[in-house]
């Protein structure tokens, strides 16, 4: 029954809305302008997860790349640029500058590289991945603001687009804020 004189309702418990979650798989890219949403990628071994983020717009992006350099398949890296550090990079820049990214403000961060399925270290990729990174960010002035890479364990990334937080889990370690 509708009355004059509502009764006041009693206090509830407000519960933020969850968060979106982009998956970013292996070999692949995301870049994304909403601050309400993370970015993950999943298994970073040998490859290499790059994540860029910018406070001022909360624009962010995420780099789950295999191998360092597309010249190796150049069909493969025309169908699929991001499975390559050499042509994912510089996509992914190109995509948060279009979101309003500036790459002064940039905070860029390096995950993975480990070494898998290599004990005679013959291939490196992991190693060489983490290099290719690093020599691209030197050629085009970009500094790194932080890295976990190398070792012989499996990486999960996250990327909180409200706050620019990484985080890095790995199995039977603490989670790692980078």
């Amino acid at each position: 029954m509708l009355t004059e004189n509502p009764v006041t309702p009693a206090p509830r418990w407000v519960v933020p809305a969850p968060k979106k979650s982009f998956i970013v798989g292996v070999g692949d890219m995301l870049t994304s302008n909403d601050p309400q949403a993370s970015l993950v990628t999943h298994s970073l071994g040998s490859c290499v997860g790059v994540v860029i983020y910018d406070p001022a717009v909360k624009v962010g992006g995420m780099l789950h790349a295999m191998l360092p350099d597309s010249t190796i398949n150049a069909e493969r890296a025309s169908a699929r640029p991001h499975m390559f550090v050499d042509t994912g990079l510089p996509a992914m820049f190109h995509a948060v500058y279009a979101l309003g990214a500036i790459k002064s403000r940039l905070a860029v961060r390096l995950i993975g590289g480990a070494e898998f399925l290599d004990d005679k270290k013959i291939f490196n990729i992991g190693k060489r991945n983490v290099e290719a990174v690093l020599t691209m960010l030197a050629r085009n002035g970009v500094k790194l603001a932080a890295s976990e890479t190398g070792g012989h364990e499996s990486r999960t990334v996250r990327l909180d687009l409200t706050t620019g937080a990484v985080r890095i889990d790995s199995p039977g370690r603490k989670s790692l804020a980078i």
